[in-house]
């Protein structure tokens, strides 16, 4: 599949006030690689969507970011694990479940299943 699609989403780029734990947390969680571009940035690539952290400050609600799990349960658990916060627990809604959290930077992110 090429990751390149008209008019998708493509990158998604965060700010972060520590950048080595944002690396830490999402690396525990789902396994993401990073790239680092000097102190201030790093990138990591997926099949589907590549993304960013930048040094900054974090401000939460302005995007929702859902990630797919094909085992809901698991992947809350290695949130927790990973020091992440579960703001709604695991509900399900047409099409099938999800649940939020909050990583250490106070982004909400979602992950859903069907």
């Amino acid at each position: 599949m090429q990751k390149l699609k008209h008019e998708q989403i493509q990158y998604i780029e965060f700010l972060s006030a520590d950048i080595n734990r944002a690396k830490d947390f999402y690396t525990k969680c789902f396994g993401w690689k990073f790239t680092d571009y000097g102190p201030d940035y790093t990138s990591f690539e997926g099949e589907y969507v590549d993304g960013g952290f930048t040094t900054g400050k974090p401000v939460s609600g302005t995007v929702l970011v859902i990630l797919y799990s094909s085992d809901l349960e698991a992947t809350l658990e290695k949130v927790l694990a990973a020091g992440g916060t579960i703001v709604k627990d695991i509900f399900s809604f047409p099409g099938g479940r999800r649940f939020q959290f909050t990583d250490p930077d106070g982004y909400e992110l979602a992950v859903w299943s069907e």
